[in-house]
C-alpha cells in the first residue's frame, strides 16, 4: 500500500510567476433559520454575495480577460449568472446560453454587478411570494413547464456555487486575492 503523500507546501509567488496572495477574510457558511426555505435561500444569498464580491473590485482589463483556455473571465461569469437568475425565476427566455458568458465591451464592472444585484433582488421578490417549495415557479419560461421552487433554488445554488468556484480561481490568477 503506498504511503500517503505529504501535503503540498506553499510555493512563494516569485517562484510561480503569479501575483502575491492577498487574503480576504473568509466568510463562513451562513447561519439560517431552521426551515428548508431559510436554509436554501440563505446559502443562495451567501453564494450570490461571494461571487459579486469577487467581481466588484477586480481590475480592468483583467476582469474581462480570459484566464483559461475556455475563454472564461470574471465579468462573463457574473453576466451569465444574471441571465440564469432571470431565466429561472423571472421567466426570461435565453436563446444562446454560450453568449451570456461574455459581457459587452462597454459594460463596466459596476454596471455588470448592479445588473446582477437587480436580477437577484427581482428574483427574491418572486421568491418572497412563494410559500410552498413544491409549487411551480410562478414565472415560467414560455413554452416550458415550470420546475418547483425547490428545484429552482437547488439549481441556482449549484449554478452559482460552481461559477463562484471558477471566480475564486480566476481572481487569484489575476491579483492573488483569495477568500470570499
Amino acid at each position: 500500500m503506498p504511503e500517503p503523500r505529504p501535503t503540498q507546501e506553499h510555493t512563494p509567488a516569485k517562484e510561480t510567476g503569479l501575483p502575491p496572495t492577498s487574503r480576504r477574510r473568509d466568510t463562513p457558511p451562513p447561519r439560517t433559520g431552521s426551515s428548508e426555505t431559510d436554509v436554501l435561500r440563505g446559502f443562495l444569498d451567501h453564494l450570490r454575495n461571494s461571487i459579486a464580491a469577487k467581481v466588484a473590485d477586480a481590475p480592468e482589463p483583467q476582469v474581462r480577460t480570459a484566464g483559461v483556455a475556455s475563454g472564461t473571465n470574471l465579468l462573463g461569469l457574473l453576466n451569465h449568472l444574471t441571465f440564469v437568475e432571470r431565466a429561472t425565476f423571472l421567466g426570461d427566455r435565453v436563446t444562446d446560453w454560450q453568449s451570456t458568458f461574455h459581457a459587452a465591451p462597454d459594460d463596466s464592472v459596476a454596471e455588470t454587478v448592479a445588473r446582477y444585484r437587480a436580477a437577484t433582488e427581482q428574483a427574491d421578490a418572486v421568491l418572497d411570494e412563494c410559500t410552498d417549495l413544491g409549487a411551480p415557479v410562478p414565472r415560467r419560461r414560455p413554452g416550458s413547464s415550470a420546475p418547483s421552487i425547490r428545484w429552482a433554488l437547488t439549481h441556482m445554488i449549484e449554478e452559482t456555487g460552481r461559477h463562484a468556484g471558477h471566480a475564486d480561481i480566476l481572481r487569484e490568477l489575476i491579483d492573488g486575492s483569495t477568500g470570499r
